[in-house]
């Protein structure tokens, strides 16, 4: 996954590269690196980690030049490295970047050193470069060259490409891969998520598979997959560029955690509760709910584990089979159909690769609809997508996933109560679940009150190296979330397991240097799982309680209870998740990692 941004403009551009970058570097921050066009010469600098280094460079000799494009990398052919970073050139001549990858990138390499090209990187988007530079030297024309390059490319790429004999133009193709067109005045530009460009326009359009186009200052083009022109929508964001700023708070994640309850209370709103506005997830979604006798979730990660929480709430209160699978094994087998399901794909940007793939390879008539639970409009799965479903959390920076996770359980707690009405949910039962989604907000600050005690918590975590956490019932997937969010960003390798699984083989991890992590509400397991406690107990393991005071448990020792508020059952693993996120936070700061850019990882994968 990288970020790609290019402008051409009748101003300076280095500024508004960098300013791109740095909103781009969710989706990577290996490398990062800028090509310039500037009085008939080829100017590059590519630096090894965060853009912050690039921009010193640029700062140090700084350029005039009005085209230009910029690439922050995250790792895929080939190591962190300013060799390996982006823009790749070719001949002094052109240069591209990319971000996807390349299938059949080794037999193009082969092909291109039998021809004598000798390659500077181990990436496979270097092909791109010398392919685009052999067509370019026969005397092809940019935009005809890049037509041809993309013909012979397997697999996804976003590119962006540059070339010395044509001084103001940018070629740009997709496949795969997000790529929105930035409309200016006497400006246009081209990024991989308009963030990247809300500094200087709010109208884009949104590329389709297989466009490609072409940009000066004064005009653009846009040819779809078949060669023919085509005129593409323009939308206008309205949204807010603060809501992109870290504000008052050290890190972006702490500042997305605690607008959990304006953003839960918006989603809600959004809903149109308390009837449910079902024009909301589309004209036809009605007639479609109409007809739905099961929900197979498809989905990644943090939204994964989402489903599995929808699979709890589906079947216990309407008793309607839900089938949760991770998007990346989904794809790959042979699935048996059953009639009248409905796809649920469930996704924070809406172009996670698999979860896109999922839903392309779906068979024809496989499936009776498809719907998207996304926090990102116009994204790829919103766009094909039968249906959908816009959690409001707003901009989500930080990598590891905390408001975009708890706003997208709401909107299943939205679906549950649209089909609750066509599948006979006790409308007692439908009362308590509008109390308790109006409630939430309120939830979610009580448990935010606890910061300081978590806090002191987090320190007894600094020479750990291993967590367990454990969950019974609809808290095992919390408890799933709560282990992902604390080896994300404190690199202490968490493991999450249904607590009635510990003499399974867990229990033989448990000694004094194991933390165990209980995610404990006072409900109709509370016994089971306080029985499995006493075994860690037991056998010297340190525990830590997330429970409400009614639940009785007592701190001691080696047992450090944090006091959850009272809340309704069914919203529970939301405030319970909050809390878990702190956690994760205050481990973190501990460990002294960087909190929003963990390593290895990005925000939006959009590769597979």
């Amino acid at each position: 996954m990288c970020g790609i941004v290019g402008a051409t403009a009748q101003r300076p551009v280095s500024e508004i590269l960098l300013s791109g970058l740095h909103s781009l570097e969710y989706r990577g921050y290996d490398s990062a690196g800028i090509a310039l066009l500037d009085d008939g010469q080829l100017y590059l600098s590519k630096h090894q980690g965060k853009v912050a280094n690039l921009e010193d460079a640029i700062n140090a000799n700084p350029s005039n030049s009005h085209v230009g494009i910029a690439h922050t990398r995250w790792a895929t052919h080939g190591v962190p490295s300013a060799d390996n970073a982006h823009p790749h050139v070719s001949h002094n001549r052109v240069a591209i970047v990319h971000n996807g990858i390349i299938e059949n990138h080794d037999a193009l390499r082969k092909e291109l050193q039998a021809q004598g090209i000798e390659f500077s990187s181990q990436t496979d988007s270097e092909v791109i470069a010398h392919l685009l530079y052999l067509e370019l030297h026969k005397g092809e024309d940019l935009d005809q060259a890049l037509e041809h390059v993309v013909e012979r490319l397997e697999g996804a790429y976003a590119i962006a490409a540059i070339d010395i004999a044509h001084p103001e133009r940018i070629a740009a193709a997709r496949h795969g891969s997000p790529l929105v067109l930035g409309i200016g005045f006497g400006e246009y530009f081209v990024a991989s998520d308009p963030l990247a460009l809300r500094q200087v326009t709010n109208r884009f359009i949104y590329l389709e598979e297989g466009d490609r186009v072409s940009l000066t200052p004064k005009h653009y083009h846009v040819w779809a997959r078949d060669g023919l022109t085509v005129e593409r929508p323009i939308v206008e964001l309205k949204d807010k560029l603060d809501q992109a700023s870290k504000g008052e708070f050290d890190h972006f994640m702490l500042k997305e955690i605690y607008e959990q309850p304006r953003v839960l209370a918006e989603t809600v709103s959004y809903a149109g509760l308390p009837t449910v506005d079902e024009t909301i997830f589309g004209d036809n979604a009605s007639a479609v709910f109409d007809q739905v006798e099961a929900i197979q979730i498809v989905a990644c990660g943090t939204s994964y584990h989402a489903g599995m929480v929808a699979k709890y709430w589906f079947e216990q209160h309407l008793g309607m089979p839900c089938y949760v699978e991770v998007a990346s094994e989904f794809r790959y087998r042979a699935r048996a159909k059953r009639p009248n399901t409905l796809l649920l794909t469930i996704s924070q940007s809406g172009e996670t690769a698999d979860s896109l793939a999922a839903l392309r390879d779906a068979a024809p008539g496989e499936f009776l609809a498809s719907l998207v639970i996304a926090n990102v409009d116009n994204s790829a799965l919103v766009r094909e997508s039968d249906l959908v479903f816009l959690t409001q959390a707003g901009p989500e920076i930080g990598v590891a996933s905390t408001k975009a996770f708890t706003t997208q359980l709401v909107g299943l707690l939205v679906l549950l109560l649209a089909f609750g009405r066509r599948k006979g949910l006790d409308a007692e039962v439908q009362k308590q679940l509008l109390l308790a989604l109006r409630s939430l907000p309120d939830n979610v600050e009580a448990v935010l009150a606890q910061r300081a005690r978590i806090e002191a918590v987090s320190e007894r975590f600094i020479q750990k190296h291993h967590a367990l956490f454990l969950g019974r019932g609809v808290y095992y997937p919390i408890a799933l979330e709560g282990s992902l969010k604390l080896k994300e960003i404190s690199y202490i390798h968490a493991e999450a397991y249904p607590a009635g699984e510990l003499k399974h083989g867990p229990l033989a991890l448990v000694d004094e240097d194991m933390p165990v992590i209980a995610v404990a509400p006072n409900d109709e397991l509370l016994e089971k799982l306080r029985s499995n406690l006493e075994e860690v107990r037991s056998r010297g393991g340190e525990l830590y309680v997330f429970a409400p005071e009614e639940a009785g448990f007592e701190s001691s020792d080696r047992v450090h209870v944090i006091n959850m508020p009272h809340c309704d059952a069914i919203t529970s693993p939301i405030t319970y998740t909050v809390a878990l996120q702190l956690l994760s936070y205050y481990v973190a700061i501990q460990k002294g990692t960087d909190v929003d850019k963990p390593r290895n990882l990005a925000k939006s994968v959009t590769v597979e």
